[in-house]
């Protein structure tokens, strides 16, 4: 098993429908677990890679309701780094 971890940012917040709709996500052979982080208005769906691909998993959040507005990564890019101004 290859556990692999994606996440999505919504643009509203899901409605109880959604939100159940989601739940029997679970039942989905591979979903592994789904969390909402409601401050940062994401949810991180894991899964076994094995079983399913990230458009698969992209599809049944999409059907169950979630208005996807856009997948951050999982790693922030690192910041830029400044190089101190040479010496007169």
């Amino acid at each position: 098993m290859t556990t692999v971890e994606i996440l999505y940012r919504y643009a509203a917040p899901p409605s109880e429908q959604v939100a159940l709709a989601l739940a029997s996500a679970r039942d989905v052979y591979g979903i592994r677990r789904l969390s909402f982080d409601r401050s940062a208005h994401t949810l991180r769906v894991e899964y076994d890679a094995t079983r399913l691909n990230a458009a698969a998993v992209t599809k049944l959040v999409r059907e169950a309701g979630l208005e996807i507005a856009e997948e951050p990564p999982l790693i922030p890019p690192p910041a830029p780094q400044t190089t101190p101004a040479p010496a007169a």
